[in-house]
């Protein structure tokens, strides 16, 4: 039996960062049922075409799910909302600020009808203070955390390359929602969860933030180079390819300098006799450690490493992922149907094949409609007819 078996969540989303939660509850074998426009339906489904003709976000964040289409500012479309949240366990949504105030099912219209209902809303801001209001993307979230002040180039502030901020605010939902589920089997009630983008960037960004602490200088933006550990980061070998590495104390820098630069008397250098010093003297310490590095393939550079030791990566881009050696010795791909055919998915994390993790079909628009109705116990004339009014 799978951990959410029997549970039910009904949710309106869009984008990343709710459609992640619910994914995430899926895949722990919790019935999703996704409700989305008529027509058009998230308009995650259309950021691109990369995957056989479909969106990479949304067969990301949506397998395992059922598409429902309604248009839930008709009436006869919000009875059937409050048919399927009648026994549901979980109701979660990322509208627009004051949306599901305006259709009458926020929590406090929520609860009063159904008290053992959790609702989780995921908003940019919060929903309340002066920002209640304001719309929030992903990199506008980066921005505003403070996120981009510290990553990027000493000229240049970047973006992280993934919806970072969408996916911190899905995890906290995620993790919230489980706390929920807990905590209602011990009281009998439900609860509002309020999720905000900003708030959980922020508590990601708590370690730069204590850097900064009392007015003290931040850290500073450092490329693909640790702010304030060094050596942490790549380095370039003698074939042109670079190699990731990170030390950690002053043991490792000893084993570094033996062993990987083979210049023991370095280790007592004053100049790098502490990682404040070392990150004091950044600029001189890479010149010696390139120097050491030109005359060597980025596969000696790692074997040296390796047999210090030291932590080290490859820098792997997209293809290189897909064909990693370490995924592919753990069996950590599987497959899953869409639309469009079938597609490699990862294992959640943390869960085996032998946990048997719901990894059901990415569903196309609408594609549970006429089933769900039917479970609700509407006949064939009145879908019919809410199709017809286009509720539906």
């Amino acid at each position: 039996m799978r951990p959410l078996e029997g549970i039910k969540v009904v949710t309106f989303e869009h984008a990343v960062a709710a459609p992640f939660c619910t994914r995430q509850l899926a895949d722990l074998g919790a019935r999703v049922i996704k409700i989305e426009r008529p027509g058009v339906g998230d308009f995650a489904r259309g950021y691109d075409e990369r995957v056989h003709g479909l969106a990479s976000h949304f067969v990301w964040t949506n397998r395992s799910k059922e598409s429902l289409t309604l248009d839930v500012k008709r009436a006869e479309a919000r009875e059937i909302v409050h048919s399927l949240l009648a026994d549901a366990d979980v109701f979660v949504q990322n509208l627009a600020p004051g949306a599901t105030q305006r259709l009458g099912l926020d929590y406090e219209a929520l609860h009063e009808r159904y008290p053992r209902l959790i609702v989780c809303d995921i908003s940019g801001y919060g929903s309340d203070g002066p920002y209640r209001d304001k719309k929030a993307y992903d990199l506008l979230i980066q921005s505003e955390s403070g996120f981009l002040s510290v990553t990027g180039t000493p000229d240049e502030a970047a973006k992280a390359g993934c919806s970072i901020a969408d996916i911190s605010a899905g995890m906290y939902a995620y993790s919230s929602i489980l706390a929920a589920l807990i905590e209602r089997g011990k009281t009998g009630r439900g609860r509002r969860i309020d999720v905000s983008m900003l708030e959980s960037m922020v508590e990601w960004m708590s370690f730069p933030l204590y850097y900064a602490f009392d007015g003290q200088t931040p850290p500073q933006r450092n490329g693909a180079a640790h702010a304030t550990i060094y050596p942490y980061g790549p380095f370039k070998a003698g074939d042109g390819k670079s190699v990731m590495l990170g030390l950690q104390n002053e043991r490792e820098w000893k084993q570094f300098c033996d062993t990987v630069l083979r210049q023991p008397d370095l280790a007592a250098d004053e100049r790098f006799s502490a990682n404040s010093r070392r990150v004091a003297h950044r600029t001189e310490l890479a010149r010696l450690i390139e120097d050491v590095f030109a005359s060597l393939t980025a596969r000696d550079v790692i074997e040296r490493l390796e047999t210090a030791k030291i932590a080290n990566a490859h820098i792997n881009d997209m293809q290189a992922v897909w064909a990693h050696e370490q995924l592919a010795a753990r069996r950590r791909w599987t497959q899953v149907d869409t639309p469009a055919g079938g597609i490699p998915a990862l294992l959640p994390p943390g869960m085996t094949q032998a946990d048997d993790p719901r990894m059901d079909p990415v569903p196309a628009l609408g594609q549970h409609t006429d089933a769900i109705l039917k479970e609700l116990g509407y006949d064939d004339a009145r879908i019919h007819a809410l199709r017809e009014a286009g509720a539906v």
